[in-house]
């Protein structure tokens, strides 16, 4: 995706984890989201965490950080219980 300059804009690549808290069952992050410069890096890390945790997801969406336009989110990876995405 490109802003209006014609540049490109970044893409944020993310993982996150989840986990069923003792407390009272709920689904929730097991820790921050993780930050990669690559596709395939966020993915190869959401696989290898798969096993571990309730729920797994990496995706990335376009971003223009300056101006607060965010793209749709792209699932690159799912496993188990993950919330929707907003």
């Amino acid at each position: 995706m490109r802003n209006k300059w014609g540049r490109n804009m970044p893409k944020p690549i993310v993982m996150m984890v989840f986990d069923y808290a003792e407390e009272d069952g709920e689904l929730r992050p097991a820790r921050e989201p993780q930050e990669f410069q690559s596709e395939e890096t966020a993915i190869h890390k959401a696989r290898l965490a798969a096993p571990h945790h309730a729920g797994v997801i990496a995706w990335a969406r376009e971003a223009e950080p300056n101006t607060g336009d965010y793209g749709e989110p792209i699932e690159l990876f799912r496993h188990g219980a993950v919330p929707d995405l907003e």
